[in-house]
């Protein structure tokens, strides 16, 4: 199968590049530079140029090839509504581009678009109708592909997908440490967090594009619920820093954009999705993963 991939440089997309590889696809990936493009080529991947807000060329994309993997996305944290649109429209045009063929698009969005906080998330648990999650956008724009004759399916992936090269919540739980000089946590720190392992997201991206079905959401965790104060107690035992409590009204002062979020209770289930794709997590645990040096070498 040739598979266009949208954000094949990041460290999901790379790992699912490369599964994809592995698994004997070929790839169009889409690219904006010379210098990902040849990053893209040591793996076996031929490039596309062009960017998500260019539509034109994400159809054309879509169109040349037998399904779609999209999991680019302008991480925006300052105009996130505006981020989530350019999402909605970019599916959209990739959808375009696949519509009345039956060919399979495959979307990444977040389990916590579907959060009732406190509660298990699970598959079958419809998009949140709060305003403030416009990430909604991403899913409303697959129901509308769907509808198109596309084969269109969503994987939702948990806050924290860890690894190798990991650039995300845990690097900034890191380093707001060593600066804080603290490892700290919110509450009894006992709420919890879903995680996945990237190669085990990246094996189930390819399980939804090669026997996904149309309209279904699929749910990329490993573990359902990794209490934060856990994470704080291993950043804390490597930087040998000490491991406190931060109430809530202290926790954006301390966290910044993250004290929110490190508050919650947002547990999530596989159960379906492993049912459903025969898809058994295999990689090591978010816990024992961050207890690794890579993620403390300066």
């Amino acid at each position: 199968m040739r598979v266009f991939v949208t954000g094949a440089t990041g460290f999901i997309g790379f790992a699912i590049a490369t599964e994809l590889v592995d698994g004997g696809h070929r790839l169009l990936r889409l690219t904006l530079s010379a210098a990902g493009a040849k990053l893209l080529a040591a793996a076996g991947v031929e490039t596309h140029r062009g960017d998500l807000e260019d539509q034109e060329s994400l159809r054309l994309g879509a169109s040349m090839c037998d399904g779609v993997i999209h999991t680019a996305f302008v991480h925006d944290f300052t105009n996130w509504t505006s981020s989530c649109e350019i999402d909605r429209r970019a599916i959209e045009a990739l959808g375009s581009g696949l519509a009345g063929s039956n060919r399979p698009l495959v979307v990444a969005s977040g389990t916590g678009v579907a959060r009732t906080a406190g509660q298990l998330a699970t598959e079958e648990d419809p998009q949140s109708i709060s305003a403030g999650i416009p990430r909604i956008a991403s899913e409303e724009a697959v129901q509308a592909v769907t509808s198109l004759g596309v084969q269109a399916s969503v994987v939702r992936l948990p806050p924290v997908v860890h690894g190798e090269g990991d650039n995300g919540f845990i690097p900034k739980l890191i380093a707001i440490a060593r600066q804080r000089g603290v490892s700290a946590y919110v509450g009894d720190g006992l709420n919890r967090w879903p995680a996945v392992h990237r190669l085990d997201a990246a094996h189930l991206f390819r399980l939804a594009l090669e026997s996904g079905t149309a309209g279904t959401t699929y749910n990329g965790v490993a573990e359902e619920g990794v209490p934060v104060r856990a994470i704080a107690e291993v950043i804390g035992r490597r930087l040998r820093l000490p491991i406190v409590s931060k109430s809530v009204d202290e926790s954006v002062e301390h966290f910044g954009f993250l004290g929110h979020a490190l508050s919650l209770d947002i547990p999530a289930s596989s159960t379906a999705t492993q049912r459903l794709l025969g898809w058994h997590p295999s990689q090591p645990g978010l816990i024992s993963d961050l207890d690794h040096v890579r993620y403390f070498e300066a």
